[in-house]
């Protein structure tokens, strides 16, 4: 025979009050209610004594919340990457009394689709919606049915969902200005993508943002770069063939990488070329890959903060929830600041 499952008129019995009070007190409203203290510490020590679990079915059909969200992405699980995303969305969730459901669609739009529909037919209280890398998405049909936002990505066309975003600009001003408080003033070059903000790979917003972000840096400096180069895919072959392409023309001062695996590969080059890290030559970049802790020296990275953007977007649903109960409108986006994670790899010349 199974334990019989403690109910709320077994707490409230233990605790010498109606069951109407003891609701009251676990759902969270006795000082709403002035109920006594001294009750409520009863009620609560008795909850947990005995096992109490509210029943969240019964209490989604009287508050119509179910304490769900749902969060589906593209690879965001599987990839590793950007895992810590769904770990800061699952720890705010936590926080606030929520529990997450995770689907994940490999980026097939019929499946975004699909997941979508199985979210709402669950009832969930709202939707995060994201995607591994910051990029421009088709928003699945449906998703603006319920509260939801979009997780690192922007709507390809016109919506009403918001979007959490990694400050992208910011982070170009950032790292231009790491390169250009270090001395550096000529012989600046950028790997990844420049000179214009067409010269980027495809559909990727990263590198339009940052781009915009160094470009303000080095004006604001009355500083040129000495080149900038796009490359396809920014994978470590592409920073080594393009730093190997820099060096045949003439030594770099710095490298302004646009990502981790752009500047592995120029630290490839440059050691090939016996030239070092950073005493001939400053190297910087962006994400703070886990590849940035195992270079020699250390990279010096402007860091994507996934907990922090995860979390983020489950604070921006829940007071969404709550402000369309209200007012009905929220702001478009939500900008998460990227640290500096300071490395060895920039020199700071001497004047």
């Amino acid at each position: 025979m199974g334990r019989r499952r403690v109910t709320l008129a077994d707490v409230a019995a233990a605790s010498g009050v109606s069951s109407t009070t003891a609701s009251l007190i676990l759902s969270g409203r006795a000082r709403e209610l002035r109920i006594s203290e001294e009750a409520e510490r009863r009620v609560r020590a008795n909850a947990q004594e005995l096992g109490y679990r509210r029943n969240t079915l019964s209490v989604g059909l009287r508050t119509g919340r179910t304490q769900t969200i749902g969060f589906v992405s593209d690879t965001v699980a599987s990839s590793g990457l950007a895992g810590n995303m769904i770990k800061g969305a699952v720890d705010a969730a936590h926080r606030r009394g929520f529990m997450l459901f995770v689907g994940e669609s490999g980026g097939d739009p019929e499946v975004e689709r699909a997941l979508v529909e199985a979210m709402h037919d669950r009832r969930v209280d709202g939707i995060v919606f994201a995607a591994m890398y910051t990029r421009s998405v088709a928003v699945p049909e449906g998703l603006g049915d319920g509260p939801a936002v979009l997780l690192n990505a922007v709507p390809a066309s016109r919506s009403t969902v918001p979007s959490v975003l990694p400050d992208e600009v910011r982070a170009g001003r950032s790292a231009g200005r790491a390169i250009l408080g270090a001395g550096h003033r000529s012989g600046i070059h950028l790997i990844g993508a420049g000179p214009d903000l067409d010269d980027i790979p495809p559909n990727s917003v990263a590198a339009v943002e940052r781009l915009i972000g160094l470009r303000q840096a080095f004006a604001e400096a009355g500083v040129e770069p000495a080149g900038a180069h796009r490359c396809p895919k920014w994978m470590p072959e592409d920073g080594y063939e393009t730093t190997r392409a820099i060096l045949r023309g003439h030594r770099p001062e710095a490298l302004v990488c646009f990502n981790d695996r752009l500047a592995f590969g120029a630290y490839q080059a440059l050691g090939e070329a016996g030239l070092s890290v950073p005493d001939d030559v400053s190297v910087i970049g962006f994400d703070d890959h886990p590849i940035a802790s195992w270079m020699r020296p250390r990279l010096t990275t402007v860091a994507l903060p996934h907990h922090e953007l995860g979390a983020r977007a489950v604070d921006v649903l829940l007071d969404l929830f709550e402000r369309r109960r209200r007012t009905g409108r929220a702001p478009a986006v939500h900008r998460v600041p990227m640290p500096l994670r300071e490395g060895g790899s920039v020199r700071v010349r001497s004047s």
